[in-house]
């Protein structure tokens, strides 16, 4: 087998162990005599999976029960549309920090559905950093303040959960839910594309508060309002039952290491040895402020562009996957979510030193 290491940014690294069990129960899957992905939904075995993952998912976020989890589909970008659809009027202002590429889709994709209002921005600096949180101008009528806690692309990350004052507070966690421990309590929503740190893409994970979800509108479309998927249980329609089943694996596996805290302090060091080197390298730079560097995705740049495609053929062939960084800013790129083992940021580094040391 040549599997490699794979640092791409989503759909991304899956525990191996995760992998080999879905291999294993493909055919058959817990005496159904069928593929889990052959089982009807609404069936009991499913509907036990289904409970399974959401109480394990709870269990690791330490989620309040005064919110419902969600397993519903489109990708985080339809919810981008989906969360004003639900929870503003058009005439109503909804607050968005501006910190990469994904808040700005977001901040974009609103427009149509509410008075999007730009409440902070670092576009100004190529969103090397977190706005300073003086920066921000809030309107204490926000129907919400929407942020993106990790920005893929650029590697920006908050590490601690802004205070918005009495506005309900929405962050999409897709790059950085599972990561590290934080108080779920502080926000009214998250959403989460799974490809990151939960499973495969096409599913989506969601975490509201109830009294949120009486906002819903009543003249939406179902399919589209949140507050009937949550009276359905996430089935008000066929939902992506592979991802749901894969999701569950990955939060068993996250168990078994010890939860949310254990992997904290593995992508605490992971992060600690990638940067610790670029930044003694002097041969390979991260563009962001040291306080805003992503645990989860780290952008570098080499000193001339027209070493990169020599870099990403050798680091290729030397089995380090997916490095080739955005187009929208260039360079390289190493994702190491909580699947990612220590060995393969450590593979990464050596290979680093060695084409240094070649390329200098």
């Amino acid at each position: 087998m040549s599997r490699g290491y794979n640092f791409s940014a989503g759909p991304a690294v899956l525990p191996e162990d995760v992998l080999r069990q879905a291999q294993a129960e493909l055919l058959e899957w817990s005496g159904a005599r069928a593929s889990v992905m052959e089982i009807s939904h609404r069936g009991k075995d499913f509907i036990a999976l289904a409970e399974q993952a959401e109480q394990d998912l709870r269990d690791l976020l330490a989620v309040p029960s005064n919110y419902k989890v969600l397993f519903l589909q489109g990708g985080a970008t339809q919810h981008f549309a989906q969360i004003p659809l639900n929870f503003a009027r058009r005439d109503q202002a909804v607050d968005y920090v501006l910190t990469g590429d994904w808040s700005e889709k977001a901040a974009k994709e609103a427009k149509p559905l509410a008075q999007v209002r730009i409440a902070a921005s670092s576009a100004d600096s190529n969103y090397d950093r977190i706005p300073a949180r003086a920066e921000w101008n809030l309107d204490a009528s926000a129907a919400y303040v929407h942020v993106t806690p990790n920005e893929t692309i650029r590697g920006v990350e908050f590490h601690d959960i802004p205070d918005v004052g009495g506005a309900p507070l929405i962050g999409d966690v897709s790059s950085t839910i599972l990561s590290r421990p934080f108080d779920v309590s502080k926000y009214a929503l998250l959403y989460a594309g799974a490809q990151k740190n939960i499973g495969p893409s096409g599913l989506v994970v969601m975490v509201v508060r109830d009294d949120l979800l009486e906002r819903c509108p009543k003249d939406i479309p179902k399919i589209f309002n949140y507050a009937e998927h949550a009276a359905q249980g996430s089935m008000l329609n066929t939902p992506n039952t592979w991802g749901w089943y894969l999701a569950g694996l990955v939060f068993k596996w996250v168990k078994a290491q010890g939860g949310v805290a254990a992997m904290a302090a593995r992508n605490r060091a992971k992060a600690e040895l990638l940067y610790g080197y670029i930044d003694r390298s002097g041969y390979y730079r991260n563009p962001v402020e040291k306080s805003a560097r992503s645990w989860m995705n780290v952008p570098f740049t080499l000193p001339r562009e027209e070493l990169d495609a020599a870099f990403l053929k050798q680091s290729e062939a030397a089995g380090l996957l997916a490095l080739k960084g955005h187009r929208a800013v260039g360079g390289m790129r190493a994702s190491i979510y909580n699947a990612m083992p220590l060995e393969g940021v450590q593979a990464l580094v050596d290979f680093m030193k060695d084409f240094a040391a070649r390329n200098g």
